[in-house]
């Protein structure tokens, strides 16, 4: 049988692994996101020495270029990530390994996972949003991950908001109080002055910030129409998160979207992965048994 090779490449830490299914994972190793140069050629040794693989697939931070017909294909693109700004990706790999490379988002390689493998089967269109470091999103239409003039950037969408409730600045370099200014765990722990995971569960913050995470679905709702929405990242791993924002988004489209999934079965139709941690190295996978 054939095996795939998997990248998940984080801001932090990449992972990379070796099968064809979760099920199937037969070689993985994480290390730190260090320089290109020296992240890429430990990835590229694990692969030698845990191969061959049949094709490779790259889920990785972003913003970068996922379009075959351009001339940065494959590259990283305007990261504040230090020494990562311009890097290719693809190109380092390819030089190293004459196989198919997918390259995308690592949030709209999760979207894939979960679309094959995890909570939203069965579902078209689909949404992956994670909220932790960054906020990003990633979607699934009609089989194939959105794309146009690179890929979504939903953690950058600009969200009313009342300033005298909520002075606080934002976070983000380029937008400042942006989806991903005002809600990521970065965000939470300047206006705080705490870290996100050290707030008590009835601490002003989280109501604020599943405010936040519920204007940015109901955007979302009301231009993608997504059979599901799976969020992961580190702040919805806070058990009580999940029954906010539920409660938050019936509220706020006040029954103007007519389908049970939302009425009354809200439940299943914003969810949490249902591959948990392993949706990013699972959604590489997922994109180079696709590449084939």
């Amino acid at each position: 049988m054939k095996r795939y090779g998997a990248i998940e490449g984080g801001g932090t830490k990449f992972v990379c692994a070796v099968g064809t299914s979760p099920q199937d994972v037969c070689a993985e190793v994480r290390f730190p996101t260090t320089t290109p140069e020296e992240t890429l050629g430990r990835a590229i040794a694990f692969f030698r020495e845990n191969g061959p693989v049949a094709g490779l697939g790259v889920a990785c931070f972003g913003p970068l270029d996922p379009n075959p017909a351009s001339p940065m294909f494959g590259h990283i693109l305007a990261t504040p990530k230090p020494g990562w700004k311009n890097a290719d990706v693809v190109g380092t790999l390819q030089q190293a390994f004459d196989i198919p490379i997918a390259f995308d988002t690592d949030v709209n390689g999760a979207a894939l996972a979960e679309a094959r493998w995890g909570a939203a089967q069965g579902c078209d269109p689909v949404l992956y949003l994670t909220i932790g470091t960054g906020i990003g999103g990633g979607v699934m239409v009609n089989g194939r991950l959105l794309h146009g003039l690179l890929h979504p950037e939903m953690g950058h969408i600009l969200l009313p908001r009342d300033h005298q409730a909520d002075p606080f600045a934002g976070a983000c370099p380029f937008h400042g109080d942006c989806f991903e200014g005002l809600a990521s765990g970065p965000a939470l722990e300047k206006r705080w002055g705490a870290k996100a995971e050290t707030l008590p569960p009835d601490h002003p913050a989280w109501d604020l910030e599943a405010q936040y995470i519920a204007l940015a679905l109901v955007s979302y709702i009301l231009t993608l129409s997504p059979q599901r929405i799976v969020l992961g990242g580190g702040v919805m791993q806070q058990a009580h998160m999940l029954p906010r924002v539920r409660r938050k988004v019936q509220a706020l489209l006040n029954g103007y979207v007519q389908m049970p999934q939302v009425q009354g079965e809200i439940e299943t139709y914003i969810v949490l992965p249902g591959l948990g941690a392993q949706a990013g190295v699972l959604g590489a996978l997922a994109l180079a048994m696709q590449e084939r």
